[in-house]
């Protein structure tokens, strides 16, 4: 029994590593949006963290989400003190959260696709929030530029944007929608293909 025990301990593990290295390597990839300022990239290394949430349950999305991050900062360092990194920890954390833990309730076609609806508008909500009373005023001060100067990069491609307010409403917000969308329609067919083996 306690060696049955162990193994499917080893296993979790084993699989979880493997989805939180593919994560961080997924972070490399970066592309941006024709409307949003480029500090603004999409990465996709959501998408193990999804597919961990879905075959291994919500918390194992949001230990890959933690273990991506870690890596990150391990190996790549950090140019605005860890508190970009946080940032991503806890976006993406409730975005794989809120979508697996709805996933798990019905384990359907119909019950992902709600889930990743849900974690989309919980993410973009929580993203604006945090862009608007937090990230934006700390890199201000850690570059030591106005705020006004990421205003003017996002009304450079964006006529909508003229102050911090429809920064977050003309760009932020449509980003984090975009990024949804896009991770999660990768998400679902994706996550067909390897759940049997995730399910082993």
């Amino acid at each position: 029994m306690l060696a049955t025990k162990k193994k499917v301990n080893t296993k979790y593990l084993t699989k979880t590593a493997v989805l939180s290295v593919l994560a961080f390597l997924i972070m490399f990839i970066e592309v941006p949006l024709w409307f949003a300022p480029p500090f603004l990239k999409i990465d996709f290394s959501d998408i193990p963290a999804l597919i961990g949430a879905f075959a291994l349950g919500p918390m194992t999305g949001v230990v890959i989400e933690l273990l991506k991050n870690i890596l990150n900062l391990a190996l790549e360092g950090t140019a605005t003190a860890g508190v970009g990194e946080l940032a991503n920890f806890i976006v993406g954390s409730l975005f794989v959260f809120t979508a697996g833990i709805i996933y798990e309730k019905g384990k359907s076609f119909k019950s992902a696709v709600v889930g990743l609806l849900a974690g989309t508008i919980v993410m973009t909500i929580v993203a604006g929030i945090a862009n608007y009373f937090f990230l934006l005023p700390f890199y201000s001060k850690l570059y030591g530029l106005p705020i006004s100067s990421f205003v003017e990069m996002g009304s450079a491609l964006n006529g909508f944007v003229k102050d911090v307010e429809t920064l977050v409403i003309f760009a932020i917000t449509p980003f984090n929608i975009v990024k949804g969308i896009l991770i999660s329609a990768i998400t679902i067919p994706l996550y067909k293909r390897i759940s049997p083996l995730l399910h082993k």
